[in-house]
């Protein structure tokens, strides 16, 4: 670990603090304004489609500006859709909410590549490592993004509106953090322009279970998580409950990041991400099991460590498909499949939980982790055969 890694370890736990806030509250204020009950995750879908729309933008954006400069243009618009987000909670606008946060995507998908920056600002041997390590800086999203919520909650006079000014500063702050970032200079263009079609690079069976078990993983892991408040407060648990829940699966989700790279340096990528799905299958089941806090803070903590060995294992894979000239475009796909994903995944969330109950969406999250669990035998089948 580099400065420069940690700088950005720093900048990756700011952006979990926007993203962990934003699942916190968007369902509950969206509920608070939504014409009807199952339109209240409206606004968790918004920001995930926002980021589906923008893989495209991003990519051309890395392209032209560079790393650096990208990642602070994503910055900018975090501050302005926060503030905008603000001001549809203080007018109780529940349809310039979902504009926000559609806006707001273009952050999500901008700092989603946060994780593949942290290899190039490594050497190659140990770019499994950087990668962990760098996804572990979210543990400051996992502490600081709970307690965001719970603290600002009630210091304006419509609820959370003051959490959304919040995160405009949290992006203030990444901004200067970022600026003191170098980040290793693009190849030039002529060579940025080459590479094979994008259709080549995806039909590699790495990539397909790379950019699969991504987008399964984080598709999971997000239809649980935006689903979890309000299920608890359908089941009469304050929201400082909630609260602590998210804080404990989201350190699930990071702190592992600290010895993840390891393991997937020693056993290699597809046994940990294995662990991954047996994980959530474990989750599965304690969900199941009850109703009380316990339940709910062991199911999510179960769940953060799963989708953290999924998602790092799934990214390590990834980094073997593409080439430094292909990278822009190999990554703004497989930020895509993860997107479009966690919009599909949001919306279902907040239409089971409010419909169906709890437990018809723990069931249903079965089949997309039976996807994972098929997709890494296949890849391990195909390796095996070609051994031979």
């Amino acid at each position: 670990m580099n400065r420069q890694l940690w700088l950005l370890a720093i900048c990756q736990g700011l952006f979990l603090t926007n993203n962990v806030t934003f699942i916190a509250i968007n369902g509950l204020v969206g509920l608070s304004m939504a014409p009807l009950g199952w339109m209240a995750t409206l606004p968790v879908m918004g920001y995930v489609v926002g980021s589906a729309l923008s893989t495209g933008l991003v990519a051309k954006a890395q392209h032209h500006l560079g790393r650096k400069r990208s990642f602070q243009l994503g910055l900018l618009v975090a501050m302005g859709a926060a503030l905008l987000c603000a001001y549809a909670a203080l007018s109780h606008n529940f349809w310039l909410l979902c504009t926000a946060t559609l806006i707001a995507g273009y952050y999500n998908a901008n700092a989603g590549l946060y994780r593949f920056a942290a290899a190039e600002l490594s050497t190659p041997q140990w770019r499994e490592k950087a990668v962990s390590m760098v996804m572990a800086g979210g543990l400051i999203g996992a502490v600081l993004g709970p307690n965001l919520a719970q603290y600002t909650r009630t210091i304006m006079d419509v609820p959370f509106a003051g959490a959304y000014i919040a995160l405009a500063m949290v992006a203030l702050i990444s901004m200067a953090v970022l600026s003191q970032i170098e980040f290793p200079p693009a190849p030039p263009k002529n060579v940025l322009d080459g590479g094979r079609p994008l259709s080549e690079i995806m039909r590699q069976p790495a990539f397909i279970v790379a950019a699969a078990t991504g987008a399964l993983s984080y598709g999971v892991m997000n239809l649980l998580m935006a689903a979890t408040p309000l299920a608890m407060q359908q089941c009469g648990l304050p929201f400082s409950d909630a609260a602590l829940v998210l804080e404990w699966h989201v350190i699930g989700m990071f702190a592992p990041g600290f010895f993840t790279g390891h393991l997937i340096k020693r056993f290699g990528a597809l046994p940990i991400m294995g662990v991954g799905v047996a994980l959530f299958a474990l989750c599965i089941g304690v969900a199941l099991s009850g109703v009380e806090l316990q339940e709910f803070l062991l199911a999510l903590l179960f769940l953060g460590v799963g989708w953290n060995f999924l998602f790092t294992g799934s990214t390590t894979l990834s980094l073997s498909t593409y080439t430094s000239a292909e990278k822009d475009k190999a990554q703004g796909a497989l930020n895509f499949f993860v997107f479009a994903t966690l919009a599909v995944s949001s919306f279902a969330s907040g239409m089971l939980v409010t419909t169906q109950g709890w437990a018809l969406l723990n069931w249903g999250s079965l089949v997309p982790v039976a996807l994972t669990g098929s997709a890494l035998i296949w890849l391990k089948m195909r390796r095996q055969t070609e051994v031979r």
